[in-house]
């Protein structure tokens, strides 16, 4: 795909990007590049291949669902400056 100043020029704008005069051609030839790059990877025949959740293909390792900790809701209400209820309260914020 050929990109063309104005392609860049109408991108960068809709980036908020300023890209100076003396680099558009130097972004010009990257983005063709990249798209370049594109469209060889979707040239590729890809019929059969089950598409996989991450490169590896591998599973998440879990770890037990169990309490390791006790339970000091107690122990750090104590020193909050206010609570209720089992709750932390702050002043309002917004009326």
């Amino acid at each position: 795909m050929k990109v063309t100043k104005e392609v860049v020029e109408r991108i960068a704008e809709l980036a908020q990007l300023q890209i100076p005069n003396r680099e558009l051609d130097a972004v010009m030839e990257k983005m063709g590049r990249i798209l370049d790059l594109v469209e060889e990877m979707q040239s590729v025949q890809t019929t059969g291949v089950e598409p996989m959740a991450n490169p590896l293909d591998a599973t998440q390792t879990l770890r037990p669902d169990t309490i390791t900790e006790k339970n000091q809701r107690r122990l750090y209400q104590e020193i909050a400056p206010d609570t209720r209820d089992g709750y932390y309260l702050v002043p309002r914020v917004i009326e």
